[in-house]
């Protein structure tokens, strides 16, 4: 609830994350093969209704974390860190996919390199931009 209060775009950011990776596992449980043999049609139907119905949320999230956070990259990379986080925790605990190292290293170089495009404001990005074409 702290959170909410004082950083509704993060929170709104990490909920659209979340929620793009339960529209992903149930995409993945109502239409892949592998998972599909014990699931009758009524389960798989609704697994992808609930596909449709998280990618709606999942949007609408999307949209009011851009609207309450200052920085649309700020927004981009919360979405994207949570919905990689959550893919990887929902695939082992639903589908039983191991994450090995060279996945998490994989996440961590993808991440930093977020952050450092976060770092960059658009003051700063003018301000390079201009020293340059000035030499």
């Amino acid at each position: 609830l702290t959170i909410t209060i004082m950083f509704p775009g993060v929170f709104y950011a990490l909920l659209a994350g979340f929620l793009g990776a339960v529209a992903s596992s149930s995409a993945k449980l109502s239409l892949g093969a592998d998972y599909l043999k014990g699931l009758h049609i009524p389960l798989r139907l609704l697994c992808g209704g609930l596909l449709f119905t998280c990618n709606a949320v999942m949007w609408t999230f999307l949209a009011k974390a851009l609207r309450y956070s200052s920085s649309s990259t700020r927004t981009t990379v919360t979405t994207t860190a949570s919905n990689f986080v959550s893919s990887a925790f929902l695939g082992q605990l639903i589908f039983g996919e191991p994450q090995i190292t060279l996945w998490w290293v994989g996440i961590s170089l993808t991440f930093s390199g977020l952050l450092v495009l976060q770092k960059i404001s658009p003051q700063d990005r003018h301000q390079t931009a201009a020293t340059t074409k000035d030499k």
